[in-house]
């Protein structure tokens, strides 16, 4: 998969967009499906402001959240996408800097981290997992620890 990545708002010098592409590279092997090299998605490193806007826009929710994720494929589409033919867009994450650093102070643990752990959430929710449906939070959890640990990310959930 490729990513276009835009930066506004979230400071440097750290490179974010070396995260999300080291993001990236970790979820393709938890959920290879996303190693199609024709889908491609974008991912916004954004203010609490702009992320708020887009999840009143598109949510009806007036507040800030952490990452937004907007798919554009259903996942059975995605599962049946040939490896030949024309670029296909899976779609687009959001991440708000501000709660984004609240929440990793909260947790005690590096922005850098969290940010990854975010990003990594917004490509399995476009790759079509939900952890809101019954049964499925535990697998998306799953994925996402199996993704951190290839980044030597500790587990989010403190399961060890």
């Amino acid at each position: 998969m490729m990513l276009g990545i835009e930066i506004d708002g979230w400071p440097g010098p750290f490179d974010w967009a070396d995260l999300a592409e080291r993001a990236l590279e970790a979820t393709e092997q938890v959920a290879p499906e996303l190693a199609n090299q024709r889908l491609s998605a974008d991912v916004l490193f954004t203010v609490d402001e702009e992320v708020q806007a887009l999840n009143r826009e598109w949510r009806m929710k007036d507040a800030p959240t952490n990452v937004l994720s907007f798919p554009m494929m259903e996942r059975a589409d995605l599962l049946s996408l040939a490896a030949d033919g024309g670029p296909e867009m899976l779609g687009d994450i959001a991440l708000a800097y501000e709660t984004c650093a609240r929440e990793a102070a909260e947790k005690g643990v590096r922005i850098e981290d969290h940010a990854a752990h975010l990003i990594i959430h917004g490509l399995l929710h476009l790759a079509g997992f939900d952890h809101q449906a019954d049964g499925e939070a535990e697998a998306m959890e799953a994925l996402e620890i199996d993704a951190l640990r290839i980044m030597n990310v500790a587990d989010p959930y403190g399961n060890g």
